[in-house]
């Protein structure tokens, strides 16, 4: 009887104190223990653009982007000299947008 006291007293103070060094727990960090980049590289469009769903023009077209679409690249690739291709992620609010709304996504420069 003591002994199964003894295992959930311990049991319910490391529940009740564990959780405060968690990140969703009640310690904060502050801003400046966060690495934020500080080279993103934002683009924004010139003229209407297909996004992809990735570098090949024979794949999926996810969506015609318009003019003055604010991009942000995540990542280059080259498929020749003549071929570049770049990941994007297209601005959104991620509370007011429709979760299932496509965000990423490949366009050829």
């Amino acid at each position: 009887m003591i002994n199964n006291f003894l295992k959930n007293f311990c049991l319910i103070t490391f529940a009740l104190i564990a959780p405060i060094t968690l990140p969703a727990g009640g310690i904060q960090k502050s801003f400046n223990q966060n690495q934020f980049p500080s080279n993103t590289n934002e683009i924004i469009l010139s003229s209407n653009t297909s996004l992809y769903s990735y570098p090949e023009v024979h794949s999926k077209e996810l969506l015609v982007l318009d003019i003055g679409t604010n991009l942000s690249v995540l990542r280059n690739w080259k498929v020749s000299n003549s071929e570049i291709w770049v990941r994007v992620q297209l601005s959104s609010n991620q509370f007011l947008d429709d979760p299932n709304k496509i965000t990423k996504g490949w366009i050829k420069m």
